[in-house]
This record gives C-alpha cells, structure tokens and sequence, in this order.
C-alpha cells in the first residue's frame, strides 16, 4: 500500500531503482501542486520580489516546459516547439502572467507529466542513453536524476513564495 504524506504520494521505501527515483520524481511533482492549492489566481500570477519574476504560475508552467524538453524533445525525439519559451524570449514561461490563463497552464503541466511518464514506461533500463542537441549522451537514470534535482530546487521557490503570499509553510 503506498505511503502518502500531506496528501502527497510518498515513494516507495524499498523497491528496485527505477521504481524509487520515478516515486521521488513524482513527489516532488505533487509538492509543486501542493504549493499552488487553494491560491486565487491572482496570487498565483503573483511576482516573488521585484526585479525577480518569479511566480508560482511561472514554475507550473516553466516545469511544464522542462518536462517537455526533456522527455519528449530529448528523450523521445519527438518534433514538438516548446509551449510558451521560444529563442526570441527565453524566460516567457515567467513573463506577461497577468493575461495566462491558469488553468491551461495547469492542464499543459498535467499533459507533460502524463506523457513524460509514457514515455518512460517505454524506456527498456535507465543505463539506456540518449544524445543532447550538445551531443552529450546522457543516460536514463541522469534524466530522472536531473528532473528530481530540478523540482526540488523549484519547489524550494515555491515554498518561499507561498509563505510570502499567505504564510503558508511545510515540508
């Protein structure tokens, strides 16, 4: 029976490898909806501390961006431009919040998960590699390595943020 803490799934306690890092990948894609639930959308729009403009809205939509680069566009070689970042604005995941819409971002985060996780489950071993736009060769176990580095380090924004915005802390 899975563990859950704070309404969050908790990962498994002992398993196989792959089991264990997909378990703390999608913890901590659970701990980022967390820090969202229950905010207006205003508050999610809501900039950190100007000049910065960081918001929980712009970490949805930036890790909605993330999981799409690199599961689907470097794993998966799929053909898809990324959803809202382009050459021209490299931050715009962040940028004219004030006009998102919030749920679409939340549904196009969702979608990313959901695929990110196909395509894993296609994945034959996490030793599998793939080859970078940088010609880098990266192995599966990296990628899920990187992704549960990458929301953690974002999800410690987003605790930041939610304290500011209504005091709200936890683990």
């Amino acid at each position: 029976m899975a563990r859950v803490h704070q309404g969050r799934p908790e990962p498994p306690h002992s398993g196989n490898e792959a089991s264990t890092l997909e378990g703390f990948l999608d913890f901590q894609r659970a701990t980022l909806a967390w820090k969202c639930e229950g905010l207006s959308e205003s508050l999610l729009k809501e900039a950190a501390v100007p000049p910065s403009n960081l918001s929980l809205l712009g970490l949805v939509r930036h890790m909605a961006e993330v999981e799409r680069g690199w599961f689907r566009v470097r794993l998966a070689l799929e053909k898809v431009p990324f959803r809202w970042v382009t050459e021209e604005r490299p931050d715009a995941d962040f940028e004219q919040l004030e006009s998102a819409d919030v749920a679409e971002a939340f549904a196009a985060w969702d979608q990313e998960c959901r695929r990110s996780r196909e395509i894993l489950a296609g994945v034959g071993s996490l030793a599998d590699t793939f080859i970078t736009e940088r010609g880098e060769e990266l192995s599966v176990r990296w990628l899920m390595s990187h992704m549960i580095e990458e929301y953690a380090r974002h999800n410690g924004h987003a605790d930041l943020l939610r304290q500011r915005l209504d005091g709200q802390t936890g683990d």
